[in-house]
């Protein structure tokens, strides 16, 4: 797929996958899916250029993962093709709908990779950001991009793959302290810091260097900080819940593209952002949690179109 190479661009770092998911009683059933991916794919739909670096085999599924993204108007950057095949998720949805994870994955990134000057915006999260080889490779990559794009993060934990919190926890901060927005779940700040309020480890991680941290709530909505003391709280709209697949990711593309919307990225941005109002603030959150609610109100990593928030 083509772009208009003097359009600015999100470019996203991470892994893409299969997705193997099994709800009680039925088989399993395959979809495209990854946490990066999956904002990319939000990003795509939303309609903002999008490109993903991933690491996906030449196989079927790699076939399959690729026109998936390619539907929803992502490019895969070419370097991604360098794995010997195409990991798979293998998802357990509860009766909740909550989903659980295990995992056969390969995951690495192109050494030197430089992101294209056009990017105005740089995310990571999860399994890429942190497993090696691939990990540090990506917070090299971010860290030359910083000069020119807002960068992003989600940690996204996978306990399974990432061990325990004190081996993973260094990693994660050192990604704060270097990115511009970052998009927790309450769930994930549970593992990562047991028994602390979301809000305060929100408030540490933009003394850490985040310019805005936002925490998930679930059901109940999302907390937001700034580096210039101001916080949000938003709440979320009541749905059925399908389940939980990919809500946070389609939460995190949002965000990005509400911040788009308001031209807070991009490095000569930086200090907007900083400061941005809480007016601002607020509009942009709702959005996210109406978003992630459309997400949640279906069946798999399945964020919504464009056209359908203009329509809701």
């Amino acid at each position: 797929m083509s772009r208009d190479l003097s359009s600015p661009i999100a470019y996203v770092i991470g892994e893409a996958l299969v997705d193997a998911v099994s709800r009680p009683g039925e088989d399993p059933v395959e979809h495209p899916g990854g946490s990066p991916a999956n904002v990319a794919l939000t990003l795509g739909r939303l309609g903002r250029p999008s490109t993903l670096l991933t690491w996906l085999g030449r196989d079927d599924r790699g076939r399959t993962v690729t026109q998936w993204l390619e539907d929803s108007h992502v490019d895969v950057d070419p370097a991604s093709f360098g794995a010997e095949r195409t990991s798979v998720a293998h998802a357990l949805i509860g009766e909740t709908g909550g989903a659980t994870y295990e995992f056969d994955l390969e995951w690495n990134a192109p050494a030197h990779h430089t992101v294209p000057s056009d990017a105005v915006v740089v995310h990571t999260g999860s399994i890429g950001a942190v497993l090696a080889p691939g990990g540090t490779v990506v917070r090299d990559i971010l860290a030359a991009a910083k000069q020119y794009a807002t960068l992003t993060y989600d940690p996204n934990m996978r306990p399974s793959l990432m061990g325990a919190p004190d081996d993973v926890l260094p990693q994660v901060e050192g990604y704060v302290a270097l990115c511009d927005v970052v998009k927790v779940s309450d769930e994930d700040l549970e593992w990562l810091y047991p028994g602390e309020r979301p809000h305060d480890v929100a408030q540490r991680w933009v003394t850490l260097g985040a310019s805005l941290v936002v925490v998930t709530l679930g059901g109940d909505g999302a907390v937001a900080v700034t580096g210039s003391g101001e916080s949000v709280e938003v709440s979320a709209p009541r749905v059925d819940v399908a389940d939980t697949v990919g809500a946070g990711d389609s939460f995190m593309g949002a965000l990005i593209h509400g911040l788009w919307e308001r031209d807070l990225l991009g490095a000569a941005q930086r200090e907007a952002l900083r400061g941005v109002s809480p007016e601002q603030l607020r509009e942009v959150i709702d959005q996210c949690v109406a978003v992630a609610a459309i997400t949640v109100s279906r069946a798999g990593a399945n964020p919504p179109w464009r056209s359908e928030l203009i329509a809701s």
